[in-house]
């Protein structure tokens, strides 16, 4: 069983650029794969997002653990791309590396960047709260574009393994 790796939240955006290739260290490695998505931003494009990524890491060979949570994650960010933007599309991007999958979701600008809140009793509002606890690491940063910004988060898996 591998071990999981210490959380590295980086609320504020401070993470590699998304669209740079990964960074080489304990986690990263160039890509071995790569599949993006645009998706109009509108709630059921969820289940499309989920349904593409699932598509794509069986394709890739990925056990259905990670599968899952990456589907997971993944339904989490373009949710909050979703609800939380004002964004007309959405763009997804999976990348495999030797040890980590690296999802990022890119939106076209809201008020605000992604924060893990306090949502007392309530079931809506913990979804980076989930992300947080199933990813190795996430972040946000601005692309440069206005008030469009990348939410990223990385699983590990296996060393040396695919997914």
């Amino acid at each position: 069983m591998t071990q999981r790796p210490q959380h590295r939240h980086d609320p504020l955006g401070h993470g590699p650029h998304p669209h740079a290739p990964l960074p080489r260290g304990p986690l990263h490695h160039d890509p071995r794969h790569r599949f993006a998505f645009e998706l109009p931003a509108r709630t059921e494009s969820v289940g499309r997002a989920r349904r593409l990524t699932e598509e794509r890491l069986i394709l890739w060979g990925c056990g259905p653990e990670i599968r899952d949570t990456a589907a997971l994650v993944v339904s989490e960010l373009v949710t909050n791309a979703v609800l939380h933007t004002a964004s007309g599309r959405i763009v997804c991007e999976l990348r495999e590396g030797a040890t980590a999958l690296r999802i990022a979701v890119r939106d076209e600008g809201g008020p605000a960047g992604p924060r893990i809140r306090d949502c007392g009793a309530e079931e809506r509002g913990r979804g980076l709260l989930i992300v947080d606890a199933l990813c190795a690491a996430w972040g946000a940063e601005r692309t440069g574009h206005g008030t469009a910004q990348t939410v990223w988060a990385e699983l590990a898996h296996g060393l040396g393994e695919p997914c």
